[in-house]
């Protein structure tokens, strides 16, 4: 990098005839410049240029220089500024892993948004609860709901999401509406497989109550819990802004509306903090979208 700043530098001065010129279009001391150019010649074991008081002349070997020199200077230039034209109209296709369910109830729903704000992005969406191997694999970003354990991938926070207790009314009025938090321990309760599914953990301001929880039903989709429960098979547990149109027309209860169940992390995963534009410009949408404002502090340490 020292040496492309250095011929940058050695090309300006002989465009500029002159070192002070050169120096005042650089913003540098002419002293500074002299001496990188001087440093250089002494590393390439050829005097490049012949200085006087008033301007510099090319030698045989500065000539041969220059002509190589200019060549590669103006397509690094050429290369920042086409770059930064993707910082501003982003293009590419866009790889992401995400899970079924937060891809269809809440990606889905923005996804329009994002497409007509960047016309020059595509999309690959690769929908799997397996967790994909972000070094290994040609993904750009996966999105992960929960705290992750600590890795040397980068964890940008996109939301938190709110979860309450919610069920049918048919459910409520065949098995009775629970009162009290150990209520739930006599009820079908929707659960989750993996992680604690028989402990449900429910907060009342600075209260906390842990309850060991039964029912039929487990599985590994939101979208299976939710309609499970809009069908009065048991309590769920849901976010808040998946139920607001059953709540509104009657499909779902809030149950015990005095506590609330754990709020859920998401996160933006990527191998590296130096992203490209496509992918800076999802992740910052979906902050915007999601009214997370705030990068957490990530979980990862860079590799």
């Amino acid at each position: 990098m020292e040496l492309l700043k250095d011929m940058g530098l050695f090309v300006e001065v002989v465009r500029a005839r002159n070192f002070r010129r050169a120096a005042e279009t650089l913003d540098m001391p002419s002293s500074t410049l002299s001496r990188r150019i001087s440093l250089l010649e002494k590393a390439i074991g050829l005097r490049l240029l012949h200085r006087t008081t008033r301007k510099v002349e090319l030698t045989e070997a500065g000539q041969l220089y220059y002509e190589r020199c200019k060549r590669i200077v103006d397509e690094a230039r050429l290369a920042h500024e086409q770059l930064g034209d993707m910082l501003m109209q982003p293009s590419g296709v866009l790889r992401i892993s995400s899970s079924v369910d937060f891809a269809t109830f809440v990606l889905a729903p923005l996804l329009p948004e994002f497409a007509a704000r960047y016309p020059g992005i595509g999309f690959d969406f690769d929908l799997t609860p397996r967790k994909v191997d972000l070094v290994a694999e040609p993904f750009d970003i996966a999105i992960r709901m929960g705290e992750q354990p600590a890795s040397n991938l980068v964890a940008r926070l996109l939301a938190r999401v709110p979860q309450a207790l919610f069920a049918a009314p048919d459910y409520l009025q065949r098995a009775g509406t629970p009162r009290r938090p150990v209520d739930l321990a006599k009820h079908e309760c929707l659960r989750f497989l993996g992680g604690r599914a028989d402990e449900w953990t429910l907060h009342r301001r600075e209260e906390v109550q842990r309850i060991d929880v039964q029912g039929r039903i487990r599985v590994n989709s939101v979208g299976m819990v939710h309609r499970l429960a809009r069908q009065g098979l048991g309590i769920a547990v849901l976010s808040d802004a998946l139920v607001v149109e059953d709540v509104a027309n009657g499909s779902l209860r809030r149950v015990l509306p005095a506590w609330r169940s754990v709020v859920v992390p998401v996160y933006a995963m990527t191998e590296t903090r130096l992203l490209p534009a496509k992918v800076q410009r999802f992740i910052e949408f979906l902050k915007e979208r999601l009214g997370q404002g705030e990068a957490a502090r990530p979980p990862a340490r860079d590799s």
